[in-house]
């Protein structure tokens, strides 16, 4: 098995894509709309410099990708951010946490001060905890920002992870 977490190029996007497109179509971990078109997913997913889009790739497949960059611009672009989703076949293989430790590594290498979550569903164990184990903190919850198929009105978590002394 070879695994490899490696820059976005365009001939990615054939596999990317369907990753976006399953995520978003179930509902329950993005506010990305769930009829979401492929040039507006394409326009939300590749991040521009100074961020960056990654998939993970194991013999030529891709299983996962994820996108990283400051969270906000100008005096708050020292903080960063990151989103993540995972091909349904490939859950529970340690894809999530994968990506998630090369993000990591990537804000702290780009000088970060810390990364920023946004909104991680709280219905959304499997997340809150890998996100745990890598050391983030919830710092707050704005419930019932987000609308689940599943659980209805749910909680939206905000993460932090601090890579400097404030």
């Amino acid at each position: 098995m070879s695994r490899d977490i490696r820059p976005f190029i365009e001939s990615d996007w054939p596999a990317v894509w369907p990753i976006i497109e399953a995520v978003c179509r179930a509902g329950e971990t993005y506010t990305y709309p769930v009829d979401i078109d492929e040039q507006t997913a394409r326009s939300y997913w590749i991040e521009p410099p100074p961020g960056a889009t990654v998939v993970l790739e194991e013999d030529g497949e891709v299983l996962g990708t994820a996108k990283m960059g400051p969270n906000r611009p100008g005096n708050g672009a020292h903080v960063g951010t990151a989103s993540f989703m995972v091909a349904d076949a490939a859950r529970g293989r340690g894809v999530g946490r994968a990506l998630g430790e090369h993000v990591i590594a990537w804000h702290r290498e780009q000088g970060f001060r810390g990364i920023q979550f946004n909104a991680v569903v709280e219905s959304n164990a499997a997340a809150v905890h890998l996100w745990q184990d890598l050391g983030f903190g919830i710092v707050g919850t704005v419930p019932g920002a987000f609308r689940s198929p599943a659980h209805g009105y749910t909680g939206l978590h905000v993460m932090y992870l601090p890579l400097a002394e404030a």
